[in-house]
């Protein structure tokens, strides 16, 4: 791999190696819905040393090491594995999450009111996310299936009731952007998760639950946002030629 540069936007460098995705999460950077951004921007506007950054990640890619290239999956084979690990993950954790937060709020929110903030805010995020997820579902994923069938049959796919797959895809990365501010506004009430020294059990669990949820969430919005929708987009509009 070339050696990485301050020029290299945070989307495409996790998109070639998954594993540069933990030294943005370590500083802060936004890699999934601010995947667009240079490392030099990203940097810039987080306060964050630049140089430092560039170094980390040139010390993983060039180690000779590498976790699976997601970039290299069949678009059929990808959105399976989106729903069979994220989606389901996302589907089994939050209604736990959700056990805790509620309890931990009763419990403890008069002490710390931004449980009751955190509460609130996880309850809106919950039905917004399982909404996305059937909408991914039952509207876009098949429709991606689609045109993956329709290449290896060699035939045009046929249009869709949305028109085009531009029109989901917005909205589902509108979404992303949604839930990936109502997380951050989560971990800034919790100070980055970290639960006081009058912490019950339950009240760390819910903490240590929320910052498995976050990570598992920028990942699953980093294969959609960075890889498959512009390759389903790059996709249609190639039969559609």
């Amino acid at each position: 791999m070339m050696s990485i540069t301050k020029e290299r936007t945070v989307g495409q460098i996790v998109k070639d190696d998954y594993r540069t995705a933990q030294i943005f999460q370590q500083h802060g950077l936004d890699f999934c819905c601010g995947g667009g951004r240079t490392i030099e921007e990203a940097c810039a506007k987080k306060d964050v040393d630049l140089n430092k950054i560039v170094q980390a990640l040139n010390q993983i890619t060039t180690d000779g090491s590498k976790e699976d290239n997601y970039d290299q999956w069949s678009l059929d084979f990808l959105v399976d594995y989106i729903v069979n690990n994220h989606h389901e993950f996302t589907r089994n954790k939050l209604p736990e999450i959700g056990k805790y937060a509620k309890k931990v709020a009763a419990v403890h929110g008069k002490r710390h009111e931004e449980l009751n903030v955190i509460y609130y805010e996880f309850t809106m995020l919950h039905t917004e996310i399982f909404n996305h997820l059937d909408k991914e579902e039952h509207i876009l994923f098949p429709y991606i299936k689609q045109l993956v069938e329709a290449e290896k049959e060699g035939v045009k796919p046929e249009k869709p009731e949305f028109g085009e797959a531009a029109n989901p895809i917005a909205m589902m990365e509108d979404e992303h952007d949604e839930a990936g501010t109502s997380m951050a506004k989560i971990r800034r009430l919790s100070n980055d998760f970290t639960p006081p020294e009058d912490a019950c059990t339950t009240y760390r669990l819910l903490y240590e639950n929320l910052e498995g949820f976050e990570k598992d969430l920028h990942k699953h919005v980093h294969l959609e946002n960075n890889i498959l929708f512009p390759k389903a987009l790059e996709l249609e509009k190639r039969l559609n030629t």
